[in-house]
C-alpha cells in the first residue's frame, strides 16, 4: 500500500518544509508569469469578505485573497480558497463560445494558488491548482486541473533533485532507442532528424544534449499557463499542461505533461476521450475522438483523430493520422495515414507521404539482431496491404504495389513502381511510372501539398516540387544505374548507346538490377528505355523553368547575364539533404555540425537562423543545382539555347498531356463505367474529365510557362 503522508491544511499547496534541492528563501512553487502586475492586486476590503462567506465562499486565509478594481464579490459563489490567490475583474456578463455560454465569475470549486484574468468563468472545477489563468477564459465541469512542483510541460528536462533517469526521451527511427532525441518546445522535424543522424559522433551527441538542456531551467515551481479565451469543459484530468491563447478542449479523459501551442489565427483543439501524455502540440492541431498519445511532438496544423495511436513519434505539419498505429517514427510534413488496420513503425519518412489500408511497415521479430529500420524519400506510397521487411530504404517517389515483400529492398530509382513479378516471380520495378501512367497524381499533390500548407508561421522552406535539388541528383544516379543495369543485360555491351537508339524503345531486352532486393529472387526493370529518356527530358526542363524563375525574381537583370554567371559559378552537382522537409546542401550541413562541435553554435536558436539563413539562399541554389543537373548528361547543352528551350517546352507539353491522359483512364476503364447506367451518370457522379477544375488549370499554368519561356528564349539570345 502506497504511504500517505499527514500534513497540516495550512501547508496545502505551498511553504512545504523546505528540500535540500531548493534555494535558501525559495518556496516549492517560485515562479509566477513576470507579466503580472503586482500593483494592479489590492486585499480584500471587510465587506467583500462578509458577501464572499455569504455566498458559502472559504477561505484558508482571506488575506491571502487579492483582487484588482472591478472584482465583484457577488460573482463568486461556493469556492475554497487555500494559498495564494489573484483574482482580476469580474463584471455582471456571460461568455459565449460556440453553444456553450457561462456566467462571469468563480463557482463551486476548489482553488489553490491561481492567478485569475479579468471576466473568467469557472465552474464545478475540483481542483485547480497553481495556474495563472488569461482572461476571457471558461473552464466547465473539470476534476482536476493542476500544476506540481516539478512539471516539465513536455519538455525533456530534469529539474533540482530529481535523477536522471526520470528524463522523457522520444525514440525516433528505432525500436530500442538507438537513436532517441530529447523533445523541447520548439523543435522542428529538421532538428530531430539532425540529431537522429551521425550516432557514432559522440561529441556532436553530446552538444546536442548540452544545447537542449540549456534551453529550460531546472528550477522547481514553475505555475502552469492557462492563455486567454481557452475554453476547457467535461474534461478528467489536467495535469503540468501549458495552453496558449484560444485552446479548446472539450472532453478529454487525461491530459499530463503537455506544452499546448495555441492563438488566435491558429486554434488548438483537443476532443473527446482523449488520453495525451508527455508532448507537445503546436499551432492549429486537432486531436479528437479516442486518440492516445505518448512521447510525442506534433507540429502546427496536423491532425490526430479517430482512436489512432501516437507513440514515440514525430509528426509533421500539415499531417493526418486517424485510426491507425504510428510508434517509433520520424514524419516530414504532409504525411497522410488514414485507415485503421495501417501501420507504421521504426521509420524515417521524409513527408509528402501517403499509408495506405492494410499497409504494414514495421520490425519483424524474426531476426537475430536488433529491430530494423526503414527510411524513405519524399512521396512515399505503400499501396493496399503491403507489407515490409526492415531494413529497407526508397528514393523519392516511390509507390508500392499490393503485395508481401519477403526481403529487404533498397531502391535508389526515385518515381518508381514498385511490384511482385507474377510472371517472373521476383521483383518488377517500373521505371518512371508517374510521368508515364499517372502524371495526374503527381502534378495534383505537388499542388495540394503547397496549396493545403496551413501554417501561420512558415518558419521553415519546405519543398513541394517533384523536381528539386534532392530528386535532381537521384535521377542523375537513376540515368547512371539505369545504363549499368542494361550494360550487365547486354553481356558488357554499351547500355548509354542502347537507351539512346530510339529503335530499341519496343526492343523485348529483359533487363535485371542487382543489389535491390535482399533475396535470390531476381529484380527485373520495365520501361527502361523511356523512363531514361523522361529522366533527361525533365532536367531539361527543370533547368528552363528555374531560369524563368530566377528571370522573374530578378526582373531588372538581363536573362543572358543571370544564366552566364550562374553557369560560371556551376561546378560539381551537390549534394542535398531534406532535412524535416526543407531541402539543403549537405556541405554546408556539415559545417554547421562543425561549428556545434566547435562551439560556436551553442544554441537551437542559432540552429533555427541557420535554417533561414539556408532558405533565402534556395532559390538561387536551386537554379545552380538545375543547371548542374543539365550539364551532367550534356556539357553543351547551352550553347544551343534555342534547342534547350524547345526541349522543355516539349516535356512541358508531354507532363500536361499526361495529366489528363492519366485522368481520363478512370472514365475509359469499363469496369468503372460499370457502375453506372450510361457515360452522363459517370459525369454526373465524379465529375466530367473536360471541367476538372485541376486539368484547366494546368493547361492555362503550362500555356503560360510556355509563352513566357518564348519570350525568355529570345531575351537570353540577345
Amino acid at each position: 500500500m502506497n504511504r500517505i503522508d499527514k500534513k497540516p491544511l495550512s501547508k496545502l499547496g505551498f511553504d512545504f518544509v523546505t528540500p535540500a534541492f531548493l534555494e535558501e528563501g525559495q518556496s516549492e512553487f517560485d515562479h509566477r508569469n513576470s507579466n503580472i502586475d503586482l500593483g494592479a492586486y489590492r486585499p480584500l476590503a471587510p465587506r467583500e469578505i462578509s458577501i464572499l462567506e455569504a455566498n458559502l465562499n472559504e477561505a484558508e486565509n482571506w488575506k491571502d485573497v487579492w483582487v484588482k478594481e472591478g472584482f465583484n464579490p457577488y460573482l463568486v459563489k461556493n469556492c475554497r480558497f487555500f494559498g495564494i490567490n489573484r483574482i482580476g475583474i469580474l463584471e455582471s456578463c456571460y461568455l459565449e463560445f460556440k453553444n456553450l455560454r457561462m456566467p462571469v465569475g468563480l463557482y463551486n470549486s476548489t482553488l489553490i494558488s491561481c492567478d485569475f484574468g479579468d471576466n473568467v468563468a469557472i465552474d464545478r472545477v475540483n481542483l485547480l491548482s497553481h495556474y495563472q489563468i488569461g482572461n476571457e477564459v471558461m473552464i466547465l465541469q473539470v476534476n482536476e486541473l493542476a500544476t506540481t512542483a516539478t512539471a516539465k510541460f513536455g519538455n525533456g528536462i530534469v529539474k533540482k533533485g530529481e535523477e536522471e533517469r526520470i528524463r522523457i526521451w522520444m525514440e525516433l527511427g528505432n525500436e530500442n532507442g538507438g537513436r532517441k532525441v530529447i523533445p523541447f518546445v520548439g523543435m522542428k522535424p529538421a532538428d530531430a532528424f539532425l540529431w537522429t543522424q551521425d550516432r557514432d559522433d559522440t561529441l556532436l551527441q553530446a552538444k546536442y544534449k548540452e544545447m537542449t538542456i540549456q534551453e529550460f531551467s531546472s528550477k522547481r515551481g514553475f505555475y502552469g499557463q492557462i492563455g486567454d479565451r481557452t475554453v476547457i469543459k467535461n474534461t478528467g484530468i489536467i495535469k503540468d499542461v501549458n495552453m496558449g491563447t484560444d485552446t479548446y478542449i472539450k472532453g478529454a479523459n487525461k491530459l499530463k505533461n503537455l506544452t499546448i501551442i495555441s492563438n488566435a489565427e491558429a486554434s488548438t483543439q483537443i476532443g473527446e476521450g482523449c488520453e495525451i501524455v508527455n508532448g507537445i502540440i503546436h499551432e492549429g492541431c486537432r486531436i479528437f475522438y479516442g486518440v492516445k498519445a505518448v512521447r510525442f511532438i506534433l507540429a502546427a496544423h496536423s491532425q490526430l483523430k479517430y482512436g489512432a495511436r501516437l507513440i514515440n513519434s514525430f509528426l509533421g505539419s500539415n499531417s493526418t493520422i486517424s485510426c491507425c498505429e504510428v510508434l517509433n517514427a520520424l514524419i516530414f510534413p504532409a504525411h497522410e495515414q488514414h485507415h485503421n488496420n495501417s501501420f507504421l513503425c521504426a521509420a524515417i519518412v521524409k513527408g509528402q507521404s501517403n499509408m495506405a489500408a492494410g499497409a504494414t511497415l514495421g520490425s519483424n521479430h524474426n531476426s537475430r539482431g536488433a529491430d530494423g529500420e526503414l527510411q524513405a524519400g519524399r512521396g512515399f506510397w505503400p499501396g493496399l496491404s503491403v507489407a515490409l521487411k526492415h531494413n529497407s530504404k526508397f528514393a523519392s517517389f516511390n509507390l508500392i504495389s499490393k503485395g508481401n515483400y519477403p526481403g529487404e529492398i533498397h531502391n535508389p530509382l526515385p518515381f518508381s513502381l514498385i511490384g511482385n513479378d507474377d510472371s517472373e516471380g521476383g521483383l518488377l520495378i517500373i521505371a518512371g511510372y508517374w510521368f508515364q501512367y499517372n502524371m495526374y497524381a503527381l502534378a495534383r499533390n505537388a499542388w495540394k501539398f503547397a496549396a493545403r500548407d496551413q501554417r501561420t508561421d512558415k518558419d521553415m522552406l519546405l519543398e513541394f516540387d517533384f523536381l528539386a535539388p534532392d530528386t535532381v541528383s537521384e535521377i542523375l544516379q537513376g540515368i547512371n544505374l539505369l545504363e549499368k543495369w542494361v550494360s550487365d543485360s547486354l553481356g558488357g555491351g554499351d547500355g548509354k548507346a542502347w537507351l539512346n537508339d530510339p529503335a530499341n524503345a519496343s526492343n523485348p531486352l529483359a533487363i535485371y538490377a542487382t543489389g535491390i532486393e535482399n533475396t535470390k529472387r531476381r529484380t527485373r526493370i520495365a520501361k527502361a528505355h523511356k523512363a531514361y529518356q523522361i529522366f533527361h527530358d525533365l532536367l531539361y526542363y527543370h533547368a528552363a523553368k528555374e531560369w524563368l524563375a530566377t528571370s522573374e525574381r530578378h526582373p531588372s537583370a538581363s536573362p543572358s547575364d543571370l544564366l552566364q554567371a550562374t553557369l560560371k559559378n556551376a561546378t560539381a552537382i551537390q549534394v542535398w539533404e531534406n532535412l524535416g522537409g526543407q531541402l539543403i546542401p549537405s556541405g554546408v550541413i556539415n559545417e554547421m555540425k562543425e561549428d556545434i562541435k566547435s562551439g560556436q553554435i551553442t544554441h537551437w536558436k542559432q540552429v533555427h537562423e541557420f535554417y533561414e539563413k539556408q532558405a533565402a539562399l534556395y532559390p538561387e541554389q536551386k537554379f545552380e543545382n538545375a543547371l548542374n543537373g543539365l550539364l551532367q548528361i550534356n556539357p553543351s547543352a547551352f550553347e544551343n539555347i534555342p534547342a534547350w528551350i524547345d526541349r522543355a517546352i516539349a516535356t512541358a507539353d508531354f507532363l500536361t498531356a499526361g495529366i489528363e491522359r492519366s485522368r481520363s483512364k478512370d472514365y475509359e476503364d469499363p469496369f468503372r463505367l460499370a457502375m453506372f447506367g450510361n457515360a452522363a451518370e459517370l459525369d454526373a457522379v465524379i465529375g466530367d474529365v473536360k471541367e476538372n477544375e485541376f486539368i484547366q488549370e494546368a493547361k492555362i499554368r503550362f500555356s503560360i510557362f510556355k509563352e513566357k519561356l518564348k519570350k525568355l528564349m529570345v531575351n537570353g539570345e540577345r
